[in-house]
């Protein structure tokens, strides 16, 4: 059991996805089973086989950024703008996310705090690529001296950290972790260690919006790995999780940021506290492929569980990674069944990404905030599209429907490209533990 010096909690969230850049709209439209799926509307390349997604590319900015500005203090308003003016698209959410966090841990009202003892993460890699590519097409096709001037400094994966950084004033550990579509949850992992083990009072894990590239998208549909035949015409309907007509997984824009403390030091300032995070355990399939591994899911589920000191029939509650591709959803299901037993059959489990899509690289991230919120309302969202039931699931999936529950402990999985597994435990606070 670890002291209140070392208990680290959730006070903190942003959200930005095309069904919510608010918390509260966020959450409506996920219980309402809104899709985030349309037509792409930046790829411009007519081979390219990638339709449809969660498309953030025509999201008017400027309005969340007056609205920020009206609630930030006149200097951190004008920090934000011009850190925000001239960013490429992914790093400009970055910056209003994890603003939108700040202000929801009541971080606005300190007074005074150590700027030293407060560390900036960010969880993605590649993160700028459509903004790569699309100077080096002008590199090449143009003239070289046309490209954005600040591109090598800005093409960088540790712009965002930096900005982030510079906007909320912190000088502490400030970085990126890469982990494919755990990436996230690597850098919530490591945002535990700096509270418990490098001086840190609080932690900005920011998931950001991984940009895709038209190549990029492309790609992985040559991979078999996305949706891009049956439902360019009903993009809302493209992303399946659990049903027998899954056929790829959707990509889709999104980022989320968590404000996470020390509990003795949220406690001090009176904070709002969402959840407590019991721990964060990352493994490796011993390969490089992108096929999950039902062994490498269950082993790392069972390793958090044994490190955070929580019996598997205390879990009552699984935000899924369930991706929608046809052997993804069937793995997790397994290892879930392996890790659980019979306890399994009692969990609530449902796929945020049947709305979202998958976000990538900041999924872990964005999907824990709707964890954060189904606990807050005691509310499940559903896991939408679930037509014809694929007969292999035979859990609790919520399909199709909202379901009243009280949450007391989630377990948040996310399973990367590459057999990088990390997965994450949250329960309900309890004031009187402390």
């Amino acid at each position: 059991m670890y002291s209140n010096q070392s208990r680290v909690v959730i006070t903190g969230m942003g959200i930005n996805t095309p069904i919510g850049d608010n918390l509260d709209t966020f959450y409506g439209n996920l219980i309402e089973g809104k899709s985030a799926i349309s037509k792409w509307s930046w790829i411009d390349q007519p081979g390219v086989y990638s339709k449809v997604g969660g498309d953030l590319s025509q999201y008017d900015w400027k309005v969340k950024l007056a609205g920020l500005r009206e609630r930030l203090s006149q200097p951190m308003g004008k920090s934000l703008n011009k850190l925000v003016k001239k960013a490429p698209f992914s790093t400009r959410i970055s910056a209003m996310v994890a603003a939108d966090a700040w202000l929801d841990a009541g971080l606005d009202k300190e007074e005074s705090f150590d700027s030293t003892r407060r560390s900036v993460l960010v969880g993605g890699h590649n993160l700028n690529e459509r903004y790569l590519t699309q100077n080096f097409i002008t590199f090449r096709e143009d003239d070289p001296d046309y490209i954005d001037s600040m591109a090598a400094l800005l093409m960088l994966d540790t712009d965002h950290a930096g900005t982030v950084s510079e906007l909320l004033g912190w000088q502490g550990a400030a970085y990126t972790m890469g982990g494919a579509c755990a990436s996230a949850n690597m850098a919530l992992r490591a945002a535990i260690d700096e509270i418990r083990h490098h001086d840190h009072d609080a932690v900005m894990c920011v998931g950001s919006v991984l940009d895709f590239s038209a190549m990029g998208v492309h790609a992985m549909a040559l991979m078999g790995a996305i949706t891009i035949e049956s439902f360019n015409e009903t993009p809302a309907k493209a992303s399946r999780p659990y049903d027998l007509n899954r056929e790829g997984f959707v990509p889709s824009h999104g980022a989320g940021a968590l404000v996470l403390e020390r509990l003795d030091h949220a406690l001090e300032r009176g904070a709002h506290i969402y959840a407590e995070v019991l721990g964060c355990t990352a493994t490796a399939d011993g390969s490089h492929l992108p096929s999950p591994s039902t062994d490498g899911q269950a082993r790392t589920i069972a390793r958090l569980l044994r490190r955070a000191e929580v019996r598997p029939e205390e879990v009552d509650f699984v935000c899924a990674h369930a991706t929608s591709t046809p052997l993804g959803d069937k793995s997790e299901i397994n290892a879930i069944k392996t890790a659980f037993g019979d306890h399994a059959h009692k969990l609530k489990i449902n796929a945020p990404k049947s709305m979202l899509g998958h976000t990538c690289w900041s999924a872990p991230v964005v999907e824990t905030v709707a964890a954060m919120m189904q606990m807050k309302h005691n509310k499940l969202h559903p896991s939408i599209n679930v037509d014809n039931l694929d007969p292999e699931i035979d859990l609790d999936i919520c399909a199709n429907e909202s379901q009243d529950f009280e949450i007391n402990t989630i377990l948040k999985n996310s399973f990367g490209f590459g057999g990088l597994n990390c997965c994450s435990l949250y329960r309900r606070f309890d004031p009187s533990s402390v």
